[in-house]
């Protein structure tokens, strides 16, 4: 079969590459119809994920047919359409009984590297280095899903590839980051970041009950759909060196009552020394998180307020103003997504039409044609927010 292999930094080819296998009896075998390319995919163009070797399938996103299932799958017969959480989940752990399926103790097969890196093994992703599992990825005409009884969900007919797809990953994500805001009806929700998990975190801090939403972006593509689309007041970073002072106004001094950072580790700085900074790590191929966002949150959230981390970080992120966050009391609450929790709930949105998660795509593409894309997404080519493939 045809898939993406990464072979080095910002070298991802289409490789000719052995078709998957049932390994265990609980394993689903998947022919790919969509998949997506992720802001976190770019980290691991980039070089910034550790553990990554040469010859890995990359994509964590993607939807499709079920063409063989072990003998021990109780939910598909071959012909289902399942879209597949990103996270991988045993269903049975001390995390996975209380729902936090991506803290999962069991479904990552690499449980030593992962806690040399991170001090604990978290879950197995599919298509996101050795240090969580080494599992194939979904950007391939065939992928390997274990555990499928606990992760996967069927897809009914009447919906679409387009409107199911972000199950798997970035409408689960926005929406567990506006959950761990703790948005009360009538606060004001910053949002850092309006690519695809920033427009779904918009989306649904106004299900939970947002007043305003401000959205933060330099993008200028970007933030044309959090206003017109997403309905959000907006602040351009490229016409704005100082964050903080713009939200002060926007807030009558206060500062948003949430904040959500919807960019991770490749922000980029919006003074003369943070440009500096990140082109010094450029040169020097520093695959170092960038902090400048969660300097902006912790300054600009109001006293006793709460910051949402969806955003992927990698490692160490030095220049926090801890004494900040330490002196106005804010809350903290972040992780990956506990996807599974959210499947059916957000399946239902989907399917009441008081969503359509698809308004975020703007390329598709063939899945031979995936290098280009991520060229195209990484550089934001063409006005480009959202990739689709299909094998």
């Amino acid at each position: 079969m045809k898939a993406l292999v990464w072979h080095g930094r910002n070298d991802v080819r289409i490789d000719n590459v052995p078709d998957p296998a049932i390994t265990d009896t609980n394993d689903i075998i998947l022919k790919v119809t969509s998949t997506a390319i992720c802001g976190s995919d770019l980290h691991i163009l980039d070089g910034m994920v550790p553990t990554m070797e040469k010859g890995d399938i990359l994509g964590h996103e993607f939807m499709g047919e079920v063409v063989a299932a072990g003998k021990n799958v109780r939910k598909f017969r071959p012909g289902d359409r399942v879209v597949v959480p990103f996270t991988i989940a045993c269903g049975h752990c001390e995390y996975c009984n209380d729902t936090l399926y991506s803290l999962c103790d069991n479904s990552n097969p690499n449980p030593e590297m992962a806690r040399a890196n991170l001090g604990h093994s978290v879950s197995g992703i599919f298509g996101y280095s050795h240090m969580l599992g080494g599992f194939d990825g979904g950007q391939a005409e065939y992928v390997r899903v274990p555990y499928a009884d606990v992760g996967p969900v069927k897809v009914p007919e009447s919906l679409s590839d387009d409107q199911s797809l972000f199950l798997s990953d970035i409408f689960p994500t926005g929406y567990m980051a506006a959950e761990n805001a703790d948005i009360n009806r009538g606060d004001t929700v910053a949002v850092w970041g309006c690519g695809p998990v920033g427009q779904l975190a918009i989306q649904s801090a106004w299900m939970l009950g947002a007043a305003r939403v401000i959205a933060i972006d330099n993008v200028p593509e970007r933030l044309s759909l959090a206003k017109n689309y997403s309905l959000a007041e907006t602040i351009n970073t490229t016409d704005r060196d100082d964050v903080y002072e713009e939200l002060m106004e926007m807030t009558n001094g206060k500062g948003p009552d949430c904040c959500i950072d919807a960019v991770g580790a490749e922000a980029h700085g919006d003074t003369m020394v943070g440009k500096a900074i990140d082109k010094t790590k450029e040169i020097l191929q520093l695959p170092m998180s960038r902090p400048y966002v969660l300097q902006q949150m912790i300054m600009g959230c109001k006293k006793a307020g709460t910051v949402s981390i969806p955003g992927v970080y990698i490692g160490m992120v030095n220049e926090i103003p801890f004494g900040a966050a330490m002196n106005k009391a804010l809350t903290f609450r972040m992780g990956q997504t506990h996807v599974q929790r959210y499947l059916q709930p957000l399946l239902k949105k989907i399917e009441e039409g008081l969503i359509d998660p698809g308004f975020i795509i703007t390329h598709r593409m063939k899945l031979e044609d995936a290098p280009q894309a991520y060229e195209i997404f990484k550089k934001k080519k063409d006005n480009c927010i959202k990739v689709v493939l299909t094998p």
